[in-house]
């Protein structure tokens, strides 16, 4: 056997769900023997099989596809051989420009067993049966809804069993109660209907252990790729908990059809009008009853709602302007109270420093007297410049816009959007003479166009920025427009929610800093310092240190 680079080869096999029913002709072990076979009589080595066992032809971004173009690009072999063009793939662009262009540009011969096709040939039926290959496609995909679409007006379960349920082993179509997973649900809805929040629920099953619905699928149920198991979480969260909560499978009903494909060659999914799901009732075993499903739902919508009716509930001034300067996301308004004390005890903290959450920030926290009582005198100190003082404050912008160093980093920033901006034009109309030509299909297109174009925007916008107005003038007029605004009021004597936003753009929170040696502060019994930085609408943030001193607070 000759074991030249001329002559060695990889084969691939690929047989979708749909295909793999309709008998043994195209199973992958058919495949094989047919391709070995052929390898055989005609003195080529067949160095490795890759094999994409359940995967559609209208997908091209299969696993084993996918390794075997890395390799080819490599010069590991140079010929491919499928059993038919099928098996390459049936949307008939993709598969057309892998064989009569990506193939043979790289030296690479491709035939297939079959139905004879060979780029060292001519092959003057190959665009026939290029389309006769989507057309299966298309018909396959609608030979599926309609089965689907018979399966659920007779309230046939044809979809993943949710947590809780696992399919009959008799009856593949019905669900039936999971002895491992039903008793955490039904303990979700008993904690719910107790009144117990989503967030607490999920905390509680965190610390006794219990595995998340993904992570119980990754390990005991589904066929996850690596990376996809590497993203499910180990940790239970309040969405996941109301998702539960919410879905009326556990009493018993079947609902499905909520989304749809947005095509048959796309893979995205479009949301459904809920008068068009399909709803059967009574199909399999409930886990709960409607009672206790309906005091959940009860629950579940009381601690975003009751809670305003309260005159005493703290309401911070701060929504959706003061961030956490560690990971970016919102402080949310938290605290307690002891011995009658609310004020004393009111703090905004990170979002995100949760333990029902992968990866929580280790967050900032800050009390809400002292942020207040920071951008209040913060905001003091400008209102109350005197107009010398203002002008003062004016010029030395003006004299930093100025400096020559800002002004080239301005220039250069503008000729590299710029430059952008060209070659964004010429990628455009490249795309679309590939188009043209069949290289491209139209999904591909379409999302590399609305990438490029969501740049230009960016792109434009800079452009228009740094070059409409010179960085001195438009300092000039951006503080005095803030200062214009200021001289409206005088001195704050008690910030709100309203004076806040005229003035204010973001605010961002570091996390406190205590003197070296000293352990954590209780109730300020320690000094330290904490980063609260001011971003001003028009003006941006101040030339100031951020850093601000709080100190010890007797007892």
């Amino acid at each position: 056997m000759r074991t030249d680079i001329r002559r060695i080869a990889f084969a691939y096999l690929r047989l979708s769900n749909e295909e793999a029913a309709e008998g043994e002709s195209s199973s992958i072990k058919n495949q094989r023997m047919i391709i070995q076979d052929y390898c055989d009589r005609n003195e080529i080595f067949l160095a490795r099989v890759f094999v994409d066992d359940g995967w559609s032809g209208g997908n091209f971004d299969r696993p084993a596809f996918q390794e075997m173009i890395a390799l080819l690009e490599q010069g590991k072999a140079n010929i491919v051989i499928t059993k038919d063009l099928s098996r390459l793939g049936r949307d008939m662009r993709e598969a057309s420009y892998y064989a009569e262009q990506y193939f043979p540009e790289r030296g690479i011969r491709y035939l297939t067993v079959a139905d004879n096709f060979d780029t060292e040939q001519e092959n003057i039926m190959a665009p026939f049966q290029f389309a006769m290959n989507e057309v299966y496609l298309r018909d396959g995909s609608r030979k599926v809804k309609e089965v689907l679409k018979a399966k659920r007006e007779k309230g046939l379960y044809c979809a993943c069993a949710p947590y809780g349920y696992v399919k009959d082993a008799r009856n593949k179509n019905r669900l039936v109660p999971d002895e491992a997973t039903a008793p955490v649900v039904q303990r979700i809805f008993e904690a719910a209907a107790r009144g117990d929040s989503s967030r607490k629920i999920a905390l509680d099953l965190n610390e006794d252990g219990v595995i998340p619905p993904l992570k119980y699928k990754v390990l005991y149920q589904g066929n996850f790729s690596e990376d996809g198991a590497a993203r499910a979480s180990d940790l239970w969260n309040y969405t996941t908990v109301k998702r539960i909560l919410k879905n009326s499978v556990y009493l018993g009903h079947t609902l499905l059809g909520k989304t749809k494909k947005a095509s048959v060659k796309s893979k995205k999914k479009l949301q459904v009008p809920k008068d068009q799901w399909a709803v059967t009732e009574d199909t399999h075993d409930p886990l709960v009853t409607q009672e206790l499903f309906d005091l959940a739902q009860f629950n579940l919508g009381r601690g975003s709602f009751d809670y305003r009716q309260y005159d005493h509930v703290r309401r911070s001034i701060f929504s959706g302007i003061a961030f956490c300067a560690k990971c970016g996301h919102a402080l949310c308004s938290c605290g307690t109270v002891y011995k009658g004390e609310r004020e004393k005890y009111w703090y905004l903290s990170c979002n995100r420093q949760r333990q029902d959450i992968a990866e929580p920030c280790t967050g900032v926290r800050i009390k809400y007297s002292d942020i207040v009582e920071v951008v209040r005198q913060d905001l003091n100190s400008l209102i109350d410049l005197s107009p010398e003082e203002k002008e003062v404050v004016v010029r030395e912008a003006m004299r930093r816009a100025g400096d020559d160093n800002l002004i080239k980093s301005r220039q250069i920033q503008l000729q590299k959007a710029q430059t952008r901006l060209t070659t964004i034009d010429k990628i455009i109309t490249k795309l679309y003479t590939d188009n043209a030509e069949g290289k491209i299909d139209d999904n591909r297109l379409e999302r590399m166009l609305s990438e490029l174009q969501r740049e230009s925007v960016g792109l434009e916008k800079t452009v228009a920025s740094l070059s409409g107005i010179d960085p001195v003038s438009e300092t000039q007029q951006s503080y005095r427009a803030f200062f214009d605004l200021a001289s409206k009021y005088t001195h704050i004597e008690e910030l709100d929610r309203d004076t806040l936003v005229t003035f204010v753009k973001r605010i961002e929170v570091g996390p406190k800093v205590l003197p070296d040696g000293a352990v954590k502060a209780t109730h300020r019994n320690q000094p330290f310092q904490q980063s609260v930085r001011i971003f001003y609408k028009f003006i941006g943030e101040l030339d100031v240190i951020p850093i601000r001193d709080f100190p010890a607070v007797a007892e």
